[in-house]
């Protein structure tokens, strides 16, 4: 009975370490258990020191409660993480009680149709902390030697962060200098620094995009693509999200079609497979692989 009441408040808390957020109906739906039930062990939880935070009917686990980073470090998964487990997990052959088993246990804490993931990686768990601290009490941070690879500079950079993306490996801010949103890598910070100075632009705030390929931005430009099984089992095993978004077209090609928030993800997959990929869409795109094209023709020209 103990064994099974502390199986029962492990998954209550890993649900409450999402970043999705459930009502006590919802979690009690997902768990088996009753309301009142969901709402003691909560209680319990708190009186053990953890902070327990509830915004309209929903509950969520502070991420400055004690022993957070160990938890979430422990039972979470990326959602391309958890979308490769259960493809592994339903790939088992036959109906075996282990493979029942498992898909139980996991099916009922991750949900693999949203982001509800939270990762803290090691090595940057000060710099997530301390932009969290930051988003919470709506401050101002300094991330110091950002390396940016867009501007292939590193230098010291004032931002307001107001939301992470779903892994916690980037975050959204809006920088005074340039008057923009942008999206910074998390591990490209050396450090971050709390400031005191408090949100200036809140109104400017606006969370952008991200696409299959990891760019993130605020742009969503449409590409369509024809691609053979060579291509098509490469993208799906680079980049496992973009099954969501394939149609068989005949027995030797697939169509890929979808929005990325800058050509140059994309890009890079269709340059190395050209042979095996036509692109269908759009234009613009088509242009963008010209220019690249000739611009790797005037490197390798003998």
């Amino acid at each position: 009975m103990e064994l099974y009441k502390f199986e029962r408040q492990l998954r209550l808390m890993m649900l409450l370490t999402q970043n999705r957020q459930y009502t006590l109906e919802e979690i009690a739906e997902r768990l088996d258990m009753s309301s009142r039930n969901v709402y003691r062990y909560i209680e319990a939880f708190k009186m053990a020191g953890f902070i327990v935070r509830k915004e309209g009917k929903c509950y969520f686990l502070d991420k400055s409660s004690p022993y957070f980073k160990d938890i979430s470090s422990l039972v979470h998964f990326t959602e391309e993480e958890a979308y490769i487990l259960k493809r592994a997990i339903e790939s088992i052959d036959g109906t075996s009680s282990l493979k029942e088993n498992l898909k139980e246990k996991l099916y009922k804490v991750y949900d693999y149709n949203i982001l509800s993931e939270i990762v803290v990686r090691h090595g940057i768990a000060d710099n997530v902390h301390n932009i969290y601290e930051a988003i919470k009490n709506k401050r101002q941070v300094k991330f110091i030697k950002y390396k940016s690879s867009h501007s292939n500079v590193i230098d010291d950079r004032i931002e307001e962060p107001f939301a992470f993306t779903a892994n916690n490996n980037e975050v959204w801010c809006f920088e005074p200098k340039s008057g923009k949103n942008k999206i910074f890598k998390v591990s490209r910070i050396s450090s971050v620094e709390l400031t005191e100075v408090d949100w200036m632009f809140k109104h400017e705030h606006k969370e952008g995009y991200t696409d299959i390929f990891h760019i993130s931005s605020n742009e969503r430009l449409p590409i369509k693509l024809k691609m053979g099984l060579n291509s098509a089992n490469l993208l799906i095993e680079e980049f496992p999200l973009a099954e969501k978004y394939i149609t068989q077209y005949d027995d030797n090609h697939w169509i890929l079609e979808t929005e990325v928030c800058r050509f140059e993800g994309v890009g890079r997959f269709v340059i190395g497979l050209l042979d095996d990929i036509e692109i269908l869409g759009s234009d613009e795109f088509k242009l963008f692989l010209q220019e690249k094209v000739r611009n790797i023709s005037k490197k390798i020209i003998i």
